[in-house]
């Protein structure tokens, strides 16, 4: 009995939609303009080691899924140039997006498939990474809230 009432107390809740477009729609303008902002940012300010303006891409809590572990950055402040340097392997001088392609987007948020690549000095390559960005749009500010990838 207290199932059957749970049921009937979930069926009464009104499902909430993403307002997202019908497959096929194009994505708004203004929306992909920001998040390719957003994104240009935050690969600028990566390559000059600025953790700064780094973060100042991010949304916190910030959230990174890599190498099957989650990690939480609850503020600004907390990255270390050094120690980021350190992971990104032997001789990494600098990365670029391969692609960013917004796979899912709603006013305040856009799911984007993306591959970045990581080069020496030489623009040899060290790697290359699958990945899916979740960009927000929090206090009127696109930035990066969540990552996900095939890295270290």
């Amino acid at each position: 009995m207290r199932r059957r009432t749970l049921l009937v107390s979930l069926a009464s809740v009104p499902l909430l939609r993403a307002q997202t477009p019908a497959s096929g729609a194009s994505i708004d303008p203004a929306v992909e303009a920001a998040v390719t902002k957003c994104l240009d940012d935050y690969m600028t300010a990566f390559n000059k080691m600025d953790m700064a303006a780094w973060e100042a891409t991010f949304h916190f809590p910030h959230y990174r899924l890599a190498s099957a572990r989650m990690s939480v950055l609850d503020h600004a402040g907390l990255q270390n140039a050094d120690a980021v340097r350190a992971s990104l392997g032997a001789g990494w001088h600098h990365s670029t997006w391969g692609r960013r392609r917004i796979i899912h987007w709603s006013a305040d948020k856009a799911h984007v498939d993306t591959l970045f690549v990581r080069y020496r000095a030489d623009n040899s390559v060290i790697g290359n990474f699958e990945s899916l960005y979740v960009v927000t749009k929090e206090d009127g500010r696109w930035g990066v809230k969540l990552r996900s990838s095939f890295a270290a």
